[in-house]
């Protein structure tokens, strides 16, 4: 375990530090409680022992840290740290410098039997002992080795985490609904580690145990890298949340490499190189089978130029060896193949993420692939899609086209709200498609929910028109979260607000200052919470009025008028069973009670009940305004009716129109 150290005395900072292994949870923050000699302390190393690494934030901590060091090492002292039950006695450096590293022994409830009474301190910096002498009895080693055995004795049973390898497989199951899920979330990676450009492709190498040619998954970016601390969080299962506060940041969780890889395939390694480091960090399920707990081999090297060495500070080479073997046993990558990718990165830096097993659908793989033409046509692209090519359900949505449900190419043109990176698929370029600006007719519009400020923008595209499709698209931190969401009319209708297309971003709504997001881990939808509720109401509002104003002619001069349905039905009240009307009947006229033997159906209810011919759709010629035809009614006819089969016709006016016939639709063809 790693953890993030700040070393505190009066108040002041010495240095921040990086914590190897302590024997419980630590806060962020450790003050000196005060420093003795180290001539009055006995066998403090017999104690069980951790590391302590500076990671200064500054020139001043790095200062600072060389300062304390040289402290202890020229008065012979040890610091004093109070926590809870334990004590930790950091021990001074055989060398210092403002880099070395300290060993901590630590005890409980005082068994080291060492006075801290206080006394006057001595003049110096914050750093000097504000301690003072004490009389301490001298021990020999056969009392250090018994109190030694008395300490291991008292200390209380713990209790740790094991996490048994099935666990990577529920990793995965976060985005078992969709596959690309688990894409998206090592692309927001690159995109917070500043990538410029990104690829993604499928090739087919050998694996060495089967001899078999199996597909592996590359996504390769030039970002910034990750150091070994860096590495060890991302590959851990959690980690605490950063407490700055970054718009452009898109990881929140912690778990977004472990869940997207682990949805991807079987096996993952990651290849990532630094200004000054480069690691390899190997994450398996066969590596694992079998085990009582996961095994995550990570090998880091310091980096100078080309040379690379182990980085000893991080491992040993003991165990920098056994890793770098457990990777290339349990890999396709031998040292060859290793250098081959290493060679990528050339003089730069970035990350590199190498997924095979990929997960399978059937027979085959859930993800298939096919490369571009030759000369870069822009009618045949390389793509990766998913094999089942199944939209996504969603609420009114009844077009079956909506490309970036199954086509990776499609739903990268428009995952973040303001593209910067530049994204291959199969080595052909993604064109990024900003939605706001691909729009016609737009308007902004602006609002406040809960106190806080949203903008929407609205318009109308061609394209999602010809595909029947509407809806807004949600961001949250400039990534897609939601796509194609309809609100207001468009959950009630197919055609209502066809082609209309909405834009937010919800980065300052769904974000609570006290750390908390209204986001799913997955990145794939919002919580259900006050937020978003409000903003439902609202969108749906927006939505409405545009398309009122825009696109929809259909005014009614007078209120309650009543719109005919294709088919009426009464149900009776003794059998239950449903009757059809006859289409010249108003329905109107029934009574409160109806019965099979009234009008207009005249019969028994011992009758089966109707049913609509298979294939067959009543439709009527006038669909709204029934009411307004009436001879007895005193609303005013309807100055113009839209069709609703979908197409683009213009408003049709009706004179002198009778009670409206209906047409039988068989087959999608009218007959007369």
């Amino acid at each position: 375990m790693v953890m993030s150290l700040v070393l505190k005395k009066d108040k002041k900072v010495i240095c921040t530090t990086r914590c190897l292994d302590p024997p419980i949870e630590l806060p962020q923050e450790l003050s000196l409680t005060c420093e003795i000699s180290k001539n009055k302390t006995y066998s403090l190393s017999k104690f069980p022992q951790f590391s302590l690494i500076p990671d200064p934030y500054n020139l001043h901590e790095k200062s600072e840290w060389g300062k304390f060091l040289n402290y202890l090492c020229k008065y012979e002292k040890v610091a004093l740290i109070n926590f809870e039950q334990y004590k930790f006695y950091i021990l001074p450096p055989a060398l210092a410098s403002t880099s070395s590293p300290v060993n901590v022994a630590y005890n409980i409830d005082n068994t080291g039997s060492v006075d801290t009474r206080p006394r006057d301190c001595e003049s110096g910096s914050h750093l000097e002992e504000c301690g003072g002498t004490n009389t301490v009895e001298d021990h020999k080693c056969s009392r250090a080795e018994e109190t030694c055995n008395e300490f291991q004795s008292q200390v209380p049973p713990k209790n740790f985490i094991r996490a048994d390898p099935s666990y990577l497989k529920t990793l995965g199951q976060a985005h078992s609904g969709w596959i690309f899920g688990g894409i998206a979330e090592l692309v927001d990676n690159s995109k917070d580690a500043k990538a410029t450009k990104m690829d993604i492709f499928v090739d087919i190498i050998p694996l060495k145990k089967s001899g078999k040619d199996v597909p592996m998954l590359s996504l390769i970016d030039d970002g910034q890298g990750m150091n070994h601390d860096e590495v060890m969080k991302m590959v851990s299962f959690g980690h605490k949340q950063s407490d700055k506060v970054d718009k452009d940041h898109i990881g929140k969780f912690g778990v977004g490499f472990k869940t997207g890889a682990m949805r991807l395939g079987r096996d993952v390694l990651v290849l990532t190189q630094t200004t000054n480091s480069r690691s390899l960090a190997f994450l398996s399920q066969s590596l694992n089978e079998g085990k009582d707990n996961i095994e995550i081999p990570v090998v880091s090297y310091c980096r100078q130029g080309q040379r690379m060495e182990v980085d000893l500070s991080m491992q040993s080479e003991a165990l920098a060896k056994y890793n770098l073997k457990a990777i290339k046993n349990f890999s396709p990558f031998n040292k060859y193949l290793i250098g081959e990718k290493a060679a990528l990165f050339g003089t730069g830096t970035g990350t590199q993420i190498y997924i095979w097993n990929l997960d399978e659908w059937g027979s085959k793989y859930c993800l298939e692939w096919h490369d571009g033409l030759k000369g870069g046509s822009s009618f045949h692209q390389g793509d990766i899609v998913i094999r089942s090519k199944r939209t996504r359900s969603r609420q009114g949505q009844i077009s079956q086209k909506v490309p970036l449900d199954y086509s990776l190419r499609a739903y990268l043109e428009i995952i973040f709200l303001v593209p910067r990176m530049k994204i291959s698929v199969q080595r052909t370029l993604v064109k990024s498609r900003p939605l706001s600006k691909f729009l016609t007719q737009t308007v902004i519009e602006t609002g406040d929910i809960l106190g806080r400020p949203v903008e929407l923008i609205l318009g109308f595209s061609q394209l999602e028109w010809e595909r029947a499709n509407c809806g807004m698209f949600l961001y949250w931190h400039g990534r897609l979260i939601e796509a194609y969401k309809r609100v207001g009319g468009m959950a009630h209708s197919a055609d209502v607000g066809r082609g209309v297309i909405g834009v937010v971003d919800l980065t300052t709504l769904m974000d609570d200052e006290d750390g908390r997001v209204w986001v799913h881990n997955n990145k794939q939808g919002f919580q259900d919470s006050e937020q978003y509720a409000c903003l439902e109401q609202w969108l749906g509002r927006k939505a409405d009025e545009y398309w009122d104003i825009n696109f929809d002619a259909l005014k009614l001069n007078k209120e309650n008028c009543v719109f005919k349905p294709d088919h009426e039905w009464v149900q009776c009240d003794k059998c239950r069973k449903w009757r059809i009307l006859p289409t010249d009947f108003d329905s109107r006229k029934l009574p409160l009670q109806w019965f099979c033997f009234m009008e207009p159906f005249k019969g028994q209810c011992a009758y089966s009940e109707q049913k609509m011919a298979p294939g067959i759709v009543n439709v009527s010629t006038k669909r709204s305004g029934y009411a307004c035809l009436l001879k007895d009614s005193s609303d005013e006819k309807v100055e113009g009716v839209m069709k609703t089969s979908g197409t683009d016709d213009k408003l049709i006016n009706h004179e002198n129109t009778k009670f409206p016939a209906l047409k039988r639709l068989r087959k999608g063809q009218l007959k007369n």
